[in-house]
Parts: C-alpha cells; sequence; structure tokens
C-alpha cells in the first residue's frame, strides 16, 4: 500500500468502513457521509491507515455505481513511472499547465474544489496523452473516446447536461471540438468533481485539502480514482498534488524580466 507520508506530509490517516449494506450509496464511504455535526461535513468512524486504502464495502460500492475497477498492470505502471522521470516531458507539461494556470483557479474558485486536484490530474493527463489525438480531424473522427487536455469524453458532457443524450451527428461532432478548447475542456473538469461530490452527498462549501484533513485526503483520493477508474490513479494524483513544481504553476507569481537599457 503506498504511503502518503512519502509525498511531502501527507497525514497518514484514513477512515474506517460501516457496516452497511454495499448496494447503498452510503457504502461507497462509509467513512466519508455527510453530517452536519463535523464543520467540514464528514465523520470518522475508528481509523484506517493509509487514505488510498480502500475498503471491500468502499470498493464493492464504487464499482456498482461508478463502474470503476483495479489497478492497471503492473507493467503498465512501470510505464507510467518510467514517463514521470523524463524531464523534458516534464518542463513541457508544466509549461502547458501554466498556459492554463488562470482558468484552473479561476474555475475551481467558483466551484469549491481545490485547484492543485485539477492541476494534478491534467499534469498526469497531458503527460500522458497520445500523440495527435487533440487534432480537430482526429477528434471528429472518432477513432479516439477522450478529448482535450483532461482526457474527458462525450458522456460526461452528457452528464452535465451539455449534450443531449439522442444527440444528432452535427452536435456530437461540435461537442467533440468543444472538448478540444482548453479552457472549456478544464471547466468540464471541475464540474465533473463538482458532479461526483454532490453525487457521493458531500457538502460543497468546503475545499478539500489532503494537508489539512485526513477525512480531505480520503475524499481527494476518492475523486481522483473516480475520474479515471483505476485503483492505482489515486497514489499517483496525491502524488502529484504534492510536487513543489506544480505547486509553484499554480500559487507562485512570476515575476517579469526587464532587459537592459540600450
Amino acid at each position: 500500500m503506498v504511503s502518503l507520508l512519502a509525498g511531502g506530509g501527507l497525514a497518514a490517516t484514513g477512515l474506517a468502513p460501516r457496516a452497511v449494506d454495499p448496494n447503498s450509496a452510503a457504502a461507497l464511504a462509509g467513512s466519508l457521509s455527510p453530517d452536519s455535526t463535523d464543520p467540514r461535513g464528514f465523520t470518522i468512524e475508528g481509523q484506517r491507515p493509509d487514505p488510498l486504502d480502500f475498503s471491500a464495502e468502499e470498493l464493492r460500492s464504487l464499482r456498482q455505481r461508478f463502474g470503476v475497477h483495479g489497478p492497471q498492470p503492473r507493467l503498465a505502471q512501470l510505464f507510467t513511472q518510467g514517463l514521470d522521470q523524463l524531464e523534458p516531458l516534464r518542463a513541457h507539461t508544466l509549461g502547458r499547465i501554466e498556459e492554463l494556470q488562470p482558468v484552473i483557479v479561476s474555475e475551481s474558485q467558483r466551484q469549491g474544489i481545490n485547484p492543485m486536484l485539477v492541476a494534478a490530474v491534467l499534469f498526469d493527463e497531458i503527460q500522458h496523452a497520445k500523440p495527435g489525438e487533440d487534432t480537430p480531424l482526429a477528434a471528429t473522427s472518432g477513432l479516439f473516446s477522450t478529448h482535450g487536455p483532461a482526457q474527458l469524453s462525450l458522456g460526461e458532457m452528457e452528464k452535465q447536461g451539455l449534450l443531449p443524450e439522442a444527440a444528432t451527428t452535427e452536435e456530437i461532432t461540435s461537442a467533440r471540438l468543444q472538448l478540444l478548447d482548453p479552457d472549456h475542456n478544464i471547466r468540464l473538469l471541475v464540474g465533473k468533481f463538482a458532479r461526483l461530490r454532490r453525487l457521493l452527498g458531500w457538502r460543497h462549501d468546503h475545499v478539500m485539502m489532503a494537508s489539512r484533513s485526513p477525512r480531505d485526503a480520503k475524499a481527494l483520493a476518492t475523486l481522483a480514482y473516480l475520474h479515471n477508474g483505476k485503483l492505482d490513479y489515486p497514489a499517483r494524483i496525491l502524488r502529484y498534488m504534492q510536487n513543489p513544481a506544480l505547486h509553484a504553476v499554480i500559487y507562485g507569481k512570476r515575476k517579469s524580466e526587464v532587459g537592459p537599457l540600450i
């Protein structure tokens, strides 16, 4: 089990499951359920050693409600780790996120989502994007199911009410091109996290921060899991959220350089 202590000081405490019907919504996070007595909207019953340690009941409910599954094969995980070590790729990805920083921050603030969660997902998705998939020709060809910096699908647009279920060919083509627009794509990603938060019954007036609360760490891990659907994904996202370079891109202020006077 991956420890969050190595990721930059996250609290390594998780949450214990309740004995509930695994088919019910509460089974997802018996440890993460709304509670008016807690200012963050969560309750804790006992402790788990790691926010990444999902109980059997939580996993069963997540799979039934959202269709998530286990981790990707070990070989694929090793490939991902290898990409993380490529400095030119990392620098390119950070540069892309720096360009997108204004919309990341503004939209995250508007919907009450931690911008570092958004940035971490973008860091992963941009870094592992397939060459050429984000061209209009590739998007309209239907060869790819996800598009844009956050790798989102038409299904997410439907869930947010931005595309009718019985969409026409023209509407589908237009929607795919909208997914290629970086600002629109990021607004859709933040909207996805807000939508999932509502489905899970979590309060919307609290910005979750993994370093501040074990409840928040588990909630952020859950949102990351639901975004990607692979069980090894939350560990990677929580690790990226603690990356100093990514923090500097989102929260740092670039000083403009003054050229020499001639």
